[in-house]
């Protein structure tokens, strides 16, 4: 939504700053300079970028219209979750959470929780790791160095598509002054044309290289930074559960344990301690 409204904010400044110093808007209606620099952008960008690249961009283009995907609603369940799991391992021991972590949407520990349980991501990571002190023999150092690492590449693939974005809005001033060049040389073939109408084809020229700055900097160049910053977000969710599970295999108790994943988390959606531990009692 908020993509939406800075979109119309954009648009109603620039076309109606321009209208108000008594510019002529149909001027600036040419659906033919939208296609060069699009067709171009397009064509550049299927060019510049993998098969892989493409599809996690097209597959990520529709997120930026959603909200904040991760709230202090999902951040508490997912620590009260973890909560659980540690208190269980700590009373009956690690091997009683073996049928939970296998099949997780039948296990009534996970399915308490089922905003946990529907990101696959960060399911996929709790239980790998999980499984891992279960079966293992893996001390805190090496399941954290394999965390850094499976976080790392987590954070690598998500930046495909923001680089892909990014190096398209950087390409669209380019593509613009080409259009723009397109029409100062079709200007130059009519210049047998009265005065009059050889400003209108230099001044429809012109608007190639103000569409192409405009689609750089108002549209395209703001969803990389978007799509930046929601990649931030999701590493916060494996993070917590990184340093609660380093914590619990460290010897710490549940309770300081989720207390360690607590406090990474921005403080924008970090629980106070009383709001976590009523949380947890709740979820009980």
């Amino acid at each position: 939504m908020l993509v939406i409204v800075g979109y119309l904010i954009v648009l109603a400044s620039v076309f109606g700053g321009f209208a108000m110093a008594g510019g002529h808007l149909s001027a600036l209606f040419q659906p033919i300079e939208l296609l060069m620099i699009g067709g171009a952008a397009a064509g550049a960008f299927f060019v510049g970028n993998t098969g892989k690249a493409i599809k996690a961009t097209l597959k990520a283009l529709p997120t930026v219209l959603k909200g904040a995907k991760y709230s202090k609603a999902v951040y508490m369940d997912l620590m009260a979750l973890l909560y659980d799991i540690l208190a269980k391992v700590r009373k009956e021991g690690l091997m009683t959470i073996e049928g939970d972590i296998e099949n997780p949407a039948q296990s009534p520990l996970f399915t308490r929780y089922p905003r946990v349980l529907g990101d696959h991501h960060v399911l996929e990571f709790m239980t790998d790791y999980l499984r891992l002190m279960v079966g293992g023999n893996l001390n805190a150092f090496e399941i954290e160095n394999l965390m850094d690492n499976e976080i790392g590449t987590h954070h690598h693939e998500g930046e495909l598509p923001i680089h892909s974005i990014a190096k398209l809005g950087d390409a669209m001033p380019a593509f613009g002054i080409v259009a723009a060049v397109m029409g100062v040389v079709h200007t130059m073939a009519s210049v047998g044309l009265p005065p009059s109408e050889l400003g209108l084809l230099i001044a429809h020229a012109l608007v190639g290289t103000f569409l192409g700055i405009l689609l750089a900097y108002g549209f395209v160049g703001p969803l990389a930074s978007l799509l930046e910053q929601k990649l931030d977000e999701s590493s916060k969710m494996f993070e917590c559960v990184k340093v609660t599970l380093l914590a619990s295999l460290n010897g710490y108790s549940p309770a300081l344990a989720v207390e360690f994943g607590r406090k990474v988390l921005y403080s924008t959606e970090r629980p106070s301690f009383l709001e976590l531990e009523q949380h947890v009692k709740q979820k009980k």
